[in-house]
């Protein structure tokens, strides 16, 4: 009868090759062969929106620019300046996906704790643009500060009416009279002018609301309105209509953003660094297992087995969550691959004590599991800690490194307490036999 780890086993093994094959191998020979590059040394494919890929890289690995803004929040009440760098985001988004460049990457952040600026009047938005590697070009594709206007529509296009974000006083997430989410918006004395010409001249016209000319919402002006207060109704769900009043409320009061920093990187040096950073992971994945296999055997090669598959699921999990990978971020992978081993290390050593104290191969394995766990566990919860708080507290250069070597460090310890000890008790199965231990642990006792 085959043994429940058996089949255990072999069912975590099954999904890390599928995941392994269909998510991660597939995808890049598909992008190779498709795009011609199967042998010009490419490794992983990137920013190619018409053709399959593996796992999105970064600037620094793909070549491009990036520029970094001061994004000037000093005039805003504190409980609106996370609502309104937000709104920065998604208009700057807008913006730079309607050039084509889909991989563009915006990271709004506070200013780092290190840093002498105080976090309540600056913050920090950092653009990467891979593939525009000049910087002038590069600054007119983001552009100057977002604006806010409201046009008519006219059987040519959009009429300009002079009313603009600065006349909008406020908006805010309201309910029509059928209870379903609307958005309510409030203009100063100047707009209110303005709104009643328009609404009393253009009943039943349409009127957009566009954000850098760019329209973000199409409403019918059904009446006149003398007070400058309106309802913005569509059938919206209540994402859109917050979304709608976030844009509405901070597009009429817009972050200015001034130019700090610009670099770019050629697309050839990024190669340069990529291929380094997948030799090095290559060369230390290979090194770790050998080290297994020499010190502990077959048990090492069971390890070995269980990092391979730690490399997949890690791989399979970024991009699943749409990671993009950069030069820290691999670092931070490699790094991890590391602290996997780590784990294992300690498991092996309780084992080899259990093995010589005389206890059967199964008990030895077990117990051994159990009492490393406390100190897998302690050291692996203050990486993870050690992680978090480079993620929060430090810029988005780091940022990379802390997210993969956080989930590097989660996914090890699955793979080493988990698959390391099924595939261990798989292999023995009820077997209490000396040989056995001096195969998988180099022991050697008669008892």
């Amino acid at each position: 009868m085959i043994s429940k780890y058996r089949i255990y086993s072999l069912l975590m093994l099954l999904v890390v090759v599928l995941l392994g094959w269909f998510y991660i191998a597939k995808p890049e020979l598909e992008a190779r062969k498709s795009s011609g590059e199967a042998d010009n040394g490419k490794i992983i494919n990137f920013a190619k929106k018409d053709k399959p890929q593996t796992i999105a890289l970064g600037l620094d690995l793909v070549g491009g620019s990036q520029l970094n803004y001061d994004a000037d929040v000093s005039k805003l009440p504190a409980n609106e300046i996370d609502g309104a760098m937000e709104s920065l985001k998604e208009t700057l988004s807008r913006k730079l996906n309607a050039s084509g460049t889909s991989e563009v990457s915006i990271v709004t952040e506070r200013s780092s704790v290190f840093s002498d600026k105080d976090n309540n009047d600056v913050r920090r938005v950092s653009i990467s643009i891979p593939g525009v590697s000049d910087i002038e070009e590069a600054k007119k594709m983001v552009g100057d500060t977002p604006t806010l206007d409201f046009k008519l529509k006219t059987e040519n296009g959009y009429e300009d009416t002079g009313l603009t974000g600065k006349q909008l006083k406020d908006a805010s997430l309201t309910r029509n009279q059928a209870g379903e989410p609307a958005v309510l918006i409030r203009f100063d004395d100047e707009g209110t002018k303005l709104f009643a010409e328009l609404t009393n001249n253009h009943i039943g016209e349409q009127m957009g609301i566009f954000i850098d000319n760019r329209p973000i919402s199409e409403p019918v002006l059904r009446a006149k309105i003398n007070d400058g207060v309106s309802i913005i109704e569509g059938n919206f769900t209540l994402e859109e209509a917050k979304t709608l009043t976030r844009n509405l409320k901070f597009g009429a009061l817009p972050v200015p953003i001034k130019l700090v920093s610009s670099n770019s990187v050629s697309p050839s040096l990024g190669d340069k660094v990529l291929k380094a950073g997948v030799m090095a992971a290559l060369i230390g994945l290979a090194l770790v297992i050998l080290f297994l296999i020499l010190f502990y055997r077959l048990a090492g090669f069971v390890a070995g087995l269980a990092l391979i598959s730690y490399v997949i699921l890690t791989l399979s999990l970024f991009k699943f969550l749409g990671f993009v990978f950069t030069a820290a971020g691999i670092a931070g992978f490699i790094i991890s691959i590391g602290m996997a081993v780590d784990a294992n290390i300690l498991i092996f050593e309780r084992i080899k004590e259990e093995l010589r104290a005389g206890r059967g191969m199964k008990e030895s394995i077990k117990n051994g599991f159990e009492r490393a766990w406390l100190s897998i566990r302690d050291g692996n919860m203050s990486s993870i800690l050690t992680a978090i708080i480079l993620f929060y507290m430090t810029t988005a250069l780091v940022k990379g490194f802390s997210l993969t070597f956080g989930f590097g460090v989660l996914v090890s310890m699955f793979t080493a307490i988990v698959l390391t000890r099924t595939m261990l008790l798989a292999m023995i199965g009820n077997s209490n036999k000396n040989k056995l231990k001096r195969a998988f642990f180099g022991v050697n006792n008669k008892k």
